[in-house]
């Protein structure tokens, strides 16, 4: 099972541009539609909204892809 993140936590992910930290601002626990693509999310499996702490981009990850630090 995948790690569960709370709204606040503080997490690191690999992106095209290397790693990127940022706070998780949405947990989403039902399939989203984000920038024309749809995310599937579950209860068990969620996908979470992380705004980066230095470019105030906002993506969306899987737990699978999230540290917490």
């Amino acid at each position: 099972m995948t790690e569960q993140f709370s709204v606040g936590d503080h997490v690191r992910w690999n992106s095209e541009a290397g790693h990127v930290e940022g706070v998780v601002i949405k947990k989403h626990t039902h399939d989203v539609d984000y920038k024309g693509h749809t995310h599937h999310a579950t209860e068990s499996a969620p996908q979470y909204e992380i705004k980066s702490d230095k470019t105030d981009h906002i993506a969306m990850h899987k737990g699978s892809a999230l540290t917490k630090i």
